[in-house]
C-alpha cells in the first residue's frame, strides 16, 4: 500500500477512516480478540470487518445489547448457553425444491430451533430490563412444530427411528433377523475351526461389515467359504462362512433397502419443513447476532470494561481510563497500570501533551483514540460509568515512523502528505491524533512549520491530541483559548514516570535529569548545556523543577482530601451512632416511664374499683372518674404537642445550613468539603451523593456534605 496516500481504504461510517488509522491505534488487535471470542463464521466474519461509525442510533443499539447481555451474564440471570452450528447450507437445500437435508442437516437445523426457543422463553416478560435485545428477537417467536416434526424422525442420538414409517420399521426387523441367522453360522463355524485348530490366535475378525474368521494361511484351503483378505504378515487368511454368504448378500440388500427409504423419509420431512425457512433463515440471523453480542460480552469481561454515558455534543470526558490493550497484557504479568483522567470539549478542544520519553505520552494519545473507535463501533471500555463519550464523524491518525522504502518515501514526506490531507479533510467533528508532532526534520524549520499546522487545525475548531517536544508548540498552546497544555507526570524523587497525565501545564523533556540518573557524566552534560542557548536550559529546567513541585503537591493534596474524607466519613458515622444510641436511650426510657404511668394508672383505676358499690348511685365516685380522664386527657394532648415541636425542631437541626447551597450543586458546579478547603468539580450526581473530582482524587460524596462555590 502506498502510505503517501492520507485516505489509503475507506471504512463505511466515518469520513477519513483508512486502514493506517486502524495499524495506528492498534484497532486490528481489537478486533483479533474480537473475532476469538466468537464460534460461528459469520460472527467471526462481522468482527473482522468492525468499523466504526458516527451513526448514533447504531451505536446506541450496540453498546445497550452488549451491556444488556454482560448484565445477564454477571447478574446471574436465567440465559441459556449460545453454543450452536451455522445452518446456511441447510437454509440453501431447503429454497431448492425437492432437495432433502442429512440427518446431520436435520440434527444442527432441531439445535438452533430448542436454542431460539430456550432464548425467547428467556427474553419473555423481560421488555423492561433488556430493551434491546427483546426487540432484537422482532418476528422470531417460539416454534414447536419443528422441534415435533423432527423428534418425531430421529431419536435422541441423531438416528432415524424405526417407527419413521412402516416399511422402515419392516426393513429393519427382517435385518435384525438376518443378523441373527449370520451369527447363528457364523458361531457355528467358529467352534468347528476351533476344534480342528485352524484359527489364528485372533481368532475373528471384521471386514467390510462383516464378521470373518482369523484362519492360519497354512490351513485356509481346509475351511468352506470365501477368503476376503489377509494380514500385513501373510500368516492369517481372513474367510467368509460359505453358510453365512448368501445370508450376509441379503443383509446388504436390505441396507440398501434401508437407505433408500431413509431418504425417501428425510425428503418427506424436508418438505414439511419447508414453510418454515423464513423462521429458520431469521433464527441464524438471531444466533449470528446473539453470537458477536456474546463474543463482545466475553471481550468486555477480560478488560473489566462498561457502558459509559453516550451524549449528543461533541466531547470526551473520561474517568479512570485504561488502554485496553495494555491493560490485558499488564494483567497477563500480574502489574498495575495507572487509570488516566482527561476531558476535551468544546471550550478545551486541543490537548497538547509533552513530558520525557517514555513517559506514557503515545500510550495516553493511542488510548483515546482507541477508546473512541472502541465505543463508536459499540464495544464496551474500560472506564468509570461516569465517563461521557460524543460521537466524531472522523478519526485522523499520524503516529509511529510510517517510511516507504518501495515509494522512497521517507519519515517525513510521508508525514507531510498525511498532513495535507487532513488540512483537508479536518472539521469541527473530527479528531485528530498527532504522536510527535512535526519531527523528521530539522527541529527548528520543522516546529516552525509544525506550528503553522498547528494553527491551522485549530482555526478548523476540530477536536485533537498532540505530543510533542518543541516548546513552540507548547508556547502556542497557551495563547489559544480552547488548547490546553498537559504534561506527563514524574516522580520527583526518583525521576521515574509515573504515567499520569496533568492538565494545565507544559511538561519538561527531563533530558539532562535522565541522562544523570542513566550515568552520563557530568562533565558530558555540562558540556551539552553549554551548547544551548541559557535561556532555554533555564526554562527548561523552570519547568522541571514546577513539575516535580507539582508531583509532590499533589501527593500532599491527595494524601489531605483522603484524609479529610476519612475523618468526615468517620464523623458521620459517629454521629450515626450516637444518634442510635441516643434513640435506644430515649426508647428504654419512654418505655420506663410508660410503665410507671401504666402502673400509677392501675393503682388508681383499682381505687375507683374498690370505691363502686353495687345498687348505689355512686355520683361522688362519677365526678372523680370524669375529673380524672379529664386531667389525663391534658396531659396526653401536651405530651403530644412537645413531641411534634421537637420533631420540628429536629427537622430544621438536619436541614442543610443555607450558606451551603445545596440545591444549587450540580454537574460541573465547583464545591468543596463542608470541612475542608481544597475545590472540586462536580463530575456526577446519582441520588443523593455525587461524584468530585479534587484534582486527580475522585471520590463520591453526600450532598449534604458539599458546599457549593461556583
Amino acid at each position: 500500500m502506498d502510505r503517501s496516500e492520507h485516505i489509503a481504504k475507506p471504512h463505511r461510517g466515518l469520513e477519513g477512516f483508512d486502514d493506517q488509522t486502524v495499524e495506528d491505534l492498534e484497532f486490528d488487535a481489537i478486533r483479533a480478540l474480537l473475532e476469538g471470542h466468537c464460534n460461528s463464521d459469520s460472527a467471526k466474519k462481522r468482527a473482522q470487518g468492525l468499523a466504526p461509525t458516527a451513526h448514533r442510533p447504531t451505536v446506541l443499539a450496540g453498546l445497550e445489547s452488549t451491556d444488556e447481555l454482560r448484565r445477564i451474564r454477571v447478574e446471574g440471570y436465567t440465559f441459556p448457553s449460545l453454543v450452536f452450528e451455522e445452518i446456511k447450507g441447510e437454509i440453501k437445500l431447503l429454497e431448492v425444491s425437492g432437495s432433502a437435508l442429512t440427518e446431520a442437516g436435520f440434527m444442527r437445523v432441531l439445535q438452533c430451533t430448542r436454542l431460539v426457543n430456550d432464548i425467547v422463553g428467556a427474553l419473555n416478560g423481560r421488555e423492561r430490563a433488556f430493551p434491546r435485545l427483546c426487540g432484537m428477537l422482532g418476528s422470531v417467536q417460539e416454534n414447536r412444530e419443528i422441534v415435533k416434526e423432527i423428534e418425531a424422525v430421529f431419536d435422541p442420538k441423531g438416528g432415524v427411528r424405526s417407527n419413521a414409517s412402516a416399511a422402515l420399521g419392516r426393513i429393519r426387523i427382517d435385518m435384525q433377523t438376518a443378523r441373527r441367522q449370520v451369527n447363528r453360522q457364523f458361531d457355528k463355524a467358529l467352534r468347528s475351526c476351533n476344534k480342528q485348530g485352524w484359527l489364528a490366535d485372533t481368532q475373528e475378525g471384521y471386514l467390510n461389515e462383516r464378521r470373518v474368521l482369523a484362519i492360519a494361511s497354512t490351513h485356509k484351503r481346509k475351511v468352506r467359504g470365501t477368503a476376503l483378505g489377509t494380514s500385513k504378515t501373510g500368516s492369517v487368511t481372513f474367510i467368509e462362512p460359505a453358510d453365512c454368504h448368501q445370508i450376509n448378500h441379503e443383509l446388504e440388500m436390505l441396507r440398501d433397502d434401508e437407505r433408500r427409504e431413509i431418504v425417501r423419509i428425510l425428503r418427506e420431512l424436508t418438505q414439511r419443513i419447508r414453510k418454515h425457512t423464513p423462521l429458520i433463515k431469521a433464527q441464524q440471523r438471531l444466533l449470528v447476532q446473539l453470537d458477536f453480542i456474546q463474543a463482545k460480552v466475553k471481550l468486555a469481561l477480560s478488560m473489566d470494561a462498561g457502558l459509559p454515558q453516550l451524549v449528543k455534543e461533541v466531547r470526551m470526558d473520561l474517568h479512570k481510563a485504561h488502554h485496553p490493550l495494555l491493560l490485558l497484557a499488564h494483567r497477563n504479568k500480574g502489574l498495575p497500570v495507572e487509570p488516566q483522567h482527561l476531558t476535551l470539549h468544546a471550550e478545551r478542544r486541543m490537548l497538547v501533551i509533552s513530558g520525557p520519553n517514555a513517559g506514557g505520552k503515545s500510550i495516553t494519545l493511542k488510548m483515546m483514540g482507541l477508546l473512541q473507535m472502541m465505543v463508536q463501533s459499540g464495544l464496551l471500555v474500560p472506564v468509570h460509568p461516569d465517563s461521557a463519550f460524543g460521537l466524531f464523524k472522523s478519526i485522523l491518525t499520524d503516529i509511529g515512523d510510517n517510511q516507504s522504502i518501495e515509494n522512497q518515501l521517507s519519515t517525513y514526506s510521508y508525514r507531510l502528505n498525511r498532513m495535507k490531507g487532513f488540512l483537508q479533510a479536518a472539521g469541527r467533528n473530527s479528531l485528530l491524533l498527532l504522536d510527535e508532532f512535526g519531527t523528521g526534520s530539522d527541529p527548528e524549520l520543522g516546529g516552525a512549520l509544525a506550528e503553522v499546522f498547528f494553527e491551522e487545525l485549530y482555526e478548523k475548531g476540530c477536536f485533537g491530541v498532540v505530543t510533542t517536544h518543541y516548546a513552540n508548540i507548547k508556547t502556542r498552546a497557551t495563547q489559544m483559548p480552547q488548547a490546553v497544555n498537559g504534561s506527563m507526570l514524574f516522580d520527583a524523587e526518583s525521576l521515574s514516570p509515573t504515567y499520569r497525565l496533568d492538565m494545565g501545564q507544559p511538561g519538561s523533556s527531563f533530558t539532562f535529569e535522565v541522562a544523570e540518573l542513566n550515568g552520563i557524566p557530568h562533565d558530558l552534560i555540562d558540556r551539552a548545556k553549554g551548547k544551548l542557548n541559557p535561556k532555554k536550559v533555564r526554562l527548561d529546567g523552570l519547568i522541571a523543577s514546577l513539575q516535580k513541585e507539582k508531583t509532590r503537591h499533589v501527593k500532599l493534596t491527595d494524601r489531605q482530601l483522603k484524609a479529610e474524607h476519612a475523618a468526615q466519613e468517620a464523623r458521620r458515622d459517629f454521629e450515626q451512632q450516637s444518634a442510635k444510641l441516643e434513640e435506644r436511650q430515649a426508647s428504654v426510657q419512654r418505655m420506663g416511664t410508660e410503665q410507671n404511668a401504666a402502673l400509677v394508672r392501675g393503682k388508681k383505676l383499682q381505687q375507683f374499683i374498690d370505691r363502686f358499690k353495687s345498687g348505689q348511685a355512686n355520683k361522688a365516685l362519677l365526678e372523680d372518674v370524669r375529673k380524672y380522664l379529664s386531667v389525663e386527657g391534658a396531659k396526653k394532648a401536651e405530651k403530644e404537642e412537645a413531641a411534634a415541636r421537637k420533631k420540628a425542631a429536629n427537622a430544621r437541626r438536619r436541614k442543610p445550613r443555607a450558606k451551603q447551597n445545596v440545591e444549587k450543586i450540580a454537574v460541573g458546579s465547583t464545591v468543596r468539603l463542608k470541612e475542608g478547603r481544597q475545590r472540586g468539580e462536580v463530575l456526577s450526581i446519582k441520588g443523593k451523593k455525587a461524584t468530585v473530582a479534587f484534582g486527580e482524587f475522585r471520590t463520591r460524596v453526600e450532598l449534604i456534605d458539599l458546599v457549593w462555590v461556583r
